[in-house]
C-alpha cells in the first residue's frame, strides 16, 4: 500500500473511533427498551446496503469483492461478528458501558495469544508479561470473590474473546485472499443473514423518538467503517491501531457522564493495566515486525546480483 497522507489517516481514524463510541452509546440507550437482536439487525440491513453499494463502486464489482478461497471462514466470521454484537450490546445494558469497555480492552491481548496456534506466531517473554499484566487488569476491575463482583460481567469477557477470534480469523482470511476486500464484504454480508433469520421474532414497536436514535446509530457507525477505510487508505496499519482504545476510554466517560454509571478507582487502574498492556504489546509486535523487514532488505541488499 502506498501511504498518501499518514496525517489525514490518523484524522479519519480519529472520526471512526468517535463513531464507534457515539454508536456504543446509542446501543446502551436502545438495549435498556428493545431487545438488541431486533435493534441490530436493522442496524445490520443498512449496513449491509452500504457494504453492497461500495463493493459495487469498486474494480471488478461484487464479483470481485465476495471473491474469496476461503468462504466457510469468511461467513464464519460475519456470524460471529453478529453475535459478538449482541454480546456485547447485553453487557452494555447488564453491565455498564464503561465497566464492558474496560473489560473489553483486552482484545487486542487476546488476539496475540490466539494468533500463536491459529497462525502460528510465536511471542517472546515481554508479550507473555504483558498479557499476564492485562488480564491481571481484568481480576483488578472484576474483582472475582467480592461482593462488587457481578457474574453478567462474563459477557464482556464473552465479547473480548470473541473480538480475539474474529481479529484472528481475519487475519488468516487475509492471508489466503491477498485482500481486505473479501473481509469487509463479508462482514456485512454474513451478518446481516443469521440476523434477519432471528431478528423478525424479536421485533418491538418503537416510539418515533427511538427510531431517530436507531438512525443515528446504525448511521454512526457505517460512517465509522467508511471513515476507518479512508484511514487504511491514508496510511498504515500501525499508525491507527493505538487509536483502537479510544472509544473504551470515551465509554467510561459517556458511562459515567449520560447514563450515571459509577467509576472507581479499582476501574481505573485495571483499564490502566489492560490498555498499557495492550500498547505495549502493539508496539512490540510493530518493532519486531519492522525488524523482520530490515533484516529481509538487507539480506537482499548482500546477496550477489546475477
Amino acid at each position: 500500500m502506498t501511504v498518501t497522507s499518514p496525517g489525514a489517516g490518523i484524522r479519519f481514524a480519529l472520526l471512526s473511533m468517535l463513531a464507534f463510541a457515539v454508536q456504543d452509546a446509542t446501543s446502551k440507550y436502545l438495549a435498556a427498551g428493545y431487545p438488541p437482536q431486533f435493534f441490530i439487525m436493522v442496524r445490520y440491513w443498512l449496513f449491509a446496503g452500504f457494504v453492497v453499494m461500495v463493493a459495487a463502486r469498486r474494480a471488478g464489482g461484487i464479483r470481485a469483492a465476495a471473491r474469496t478461497r476461503m468462504p466457510v471462514l469468511q461467513i464464519f466470521r460475519g456470524v460471529l461478528m453478529a453475535v459478538q454484537i449482541i454480546v456485547i450490546v447485553s453487557s452494555f445494558r447488564l453491565v455498564g458501558l464503561g465497566a464492558t469497555h474496560a473489560v473489553f480492552a483486552l482484545h487486542p491481548l487476546l488476539t496475540t495469544l490466539l494468533a500463536v496456534p491459529v497462525l502460528g506466531e510465536r511471542i517472546g517473554w515481554r508479550r507473555a508479561v504483558a498479557i499476564l499484566v492485562g488480564f491481571a487488569g481484568v481480576i483488578v476491575i472484576l474483582r472475582p470473590g467480592t461482593d462488587v463482583f457481578r457474574p453478567e460481567a462474563v459477557l464482556a469477557l464473552a465479547a473480548a474473546l470473541m473480538m480475539g477470534i474474529y481479529s484472528v480469523s481475519t487475519r488468516l482470511a487475509s492471508r489466503a485472499d491477498g485482500s481486505a476486500t473479501p473481509a469487509f464484504f463479508w462482514l456485512g454480508v454474513g451478518g446481516v443473514i443469521p440476523l434477519t433469520l432471528v431478528g423478525p421474532f424479536y421485533w418491538t414497536s418503537m416510539a418515533p423518538f427511538d427510531w431517530g436514535v436507531l438512525v443515528v446509530h446504525a448511521v454512526v457507525g457505517i460512517f465509522g467503517h467508511w471513515a476507518l477505510i479512508r484511514a487504511l487508505e491514508l496510511c498504515e496499519a500501525a499508525h491507527i491501531q493505538p487509536l483502537t482504545y479510544l472509544p473504551s476510554a470515551l465509554a467510561v466517560v459517556t458511562g459515567w457522564a449520560i447514563f450515571g454509571e459509577t467509576v472507581d478507582l479499582p476501574m481505573l487502574l485495571g483499564m490502566a493495566l489492560v490498555i498499557g498492556a495492550g500498547l505495549y504489546a502493539i508496539w512490540r509486535e510493530h518493532r519486531l515486525a519492522r525488524a523482520r523487514t530490515l533484516a529481509i532488505a538487507e539480506a537482499s541488499w548482500q546477496s550477489p546480483r546475477p
